[in-house]
């Protein structure tokens, strides 16, 4: 019986995945009556404090290699002023000032987050070059074509609505800045494909009940990177938003992906 229902949940989540489908509502709390921006916050906000530590563990610490990756390809554009959307802890913020930029802004949902971030700007003495701020992705702030770059680790997929966030980025981006998108994905090749569901839908929601305070939260991010649009179906919507020069280069066998894109 066991056996029949993990054959049942492991061909439903494929299916999602060859379909392209995301369901409209994945989030931390299912009993919970509010609604997914909120949920989301509160979710960061309790894990704030072990949220280092635990991905280290969860990502064997690969997540470090692939945010390098983010930073080699947008020093390229030599940007003068990034905006870090989704920035957490400010992991990949403050790796962004290797790229020469002499403005970088962290935003983020999570006060909770922030003051991780704010700690650690702080004890790297970047606070002239990383200014931590939080702030809603799907109601930026700033002005019109704001920021030479925008770049996201690990967050559209915490978006309520995922089109409203990235036509907000499009928004702020001048015109030939520069989009870069690190993201979980899934593999398409056996065994990685087998492996990946394996470890998202049981081992990982498992380590986060043991180390993490909130038992939901892994739990919730496992699930909604296993339904995410990724691939070439995440680059159309990009091209529907109206990016260009949409690209998407797959990390680790396909465990997450690196997208990048231009505002015309």
């Amino acid at each position: 019986m066991k056996i029949e229902i993990f054959g049942s949940l492991l061909s439903y989540i494929v299916s999602l995945q060859k379909k392209n489908i995301m369901p409209e509502k994945v989030t931390p709390y299912k009993d919970s009556n509010l609604g997914k921006k909120e949920q989301v916050t509160k979710m960061f906000d309790t894990i704030s404090k072990d949220y280092d530590g635990l991905n280290r563990v969860i990502s064997f610490g690969i997540d470090i290699k692939w945010r390098k990756r983010v930073v080699a390809l947008l020093k390229k554009e030599s940007p003068q002023t990034i905006l870090d959307i989704a920035t957490g802890t400010g992991d990949l913020a403050i790796a962004l000032v290797k790229t020469g930029a002499r403005k970088i802004v962290g935003l983020d949902i999570s006060p909770g987050m922030l003051a991780v971030g704010k700690d650690k700007v702080k004890h790297k003495n970047l606070d002239s070059t990383i200014e931590m701020v939080v702030g809603d992705s799907e109601k930026l702030s700033f002005a019109d074509n704001s920021f030479d770059a925008v770049t996201v680790s690990f967050g559209v997929r915490n978006f309520e609505t995922l089109e409203t966030g990235l036509s907000e980025i499009l928004r702020v981006l001048k015109p030939q800045g520069a989009l870069v998108i690190l993201e979980t994905s899934v593999p398409t090749k056996t065994p990685f494909k087998q492996g990946y569901h394996l470890y998202t839908k049981y081992v990982l929601p498992v380590i986060g009940k043991v180390f993490s305070k909130d038992n939901s939260a892994y739990g919730y991010l496992s699930e909604s990177a296993a339904v995410f649009p990724h691939g070439e179906t995440f680059n159309n919507i990009l091209r529907k938003i109206g990016f260009i020069e949409v690209t998407n280069i797959p990390q680790t066998f396909g465990v997450a992906s690196i997208y990048v894109a231009k505002k015309a």
